[in-house]
C-alpha cells in the first residue's frame, strides 16, 4: 500500500475532499483530509467517513491510519 493509493481512494470516496497522506513502511499512515462534507460533524463521524472510503483495507493492508479531518474553513485557520 502506498500513500498515493490511499490519497486516491479517499478523494474518490469523498469527491470534494483533498487528502495529504504520508507513510514510509507501507502499513502505518498519517492523513490530513479537508472536506466540506465534514461541516457540522463530530471528529468520530468525520473519521468514519474517511474509513468508509477505504473499506476492508483498514485493519488489513492499512494497519494504522492517523487522521486529522478539517473543513475548508478550519484548514484556513
Amino acid at each position: 500500500m502506498t500513500p498515493e493509493t490511499i490519497r486516491q481512494l479517499i478523494e474518490q470516496g469523498l469527491p470534494d475532499a483533498q487528502a495529504h497522506v504520508q507513510g514510509d513502511d507501507g502499513v502505518h499512515f498519517e492523513a490530513v483530509v479537508v472536506c466540506a462534507a465534514f461541516q457540522g460533524k463530530l471528529p468520530l463521524a468525520r473519521h468514519r467517513m474517511v474509513y468508509a472510503t477505504l473499506g476492508d483495507l483498514m485493519g488489513g493492508a492499512i494497519h494504522a491510519l492517523a487522521l486529522k479531518t478539517l473543513t475548508p474553513e478550519e484548514a484556513r485557520m
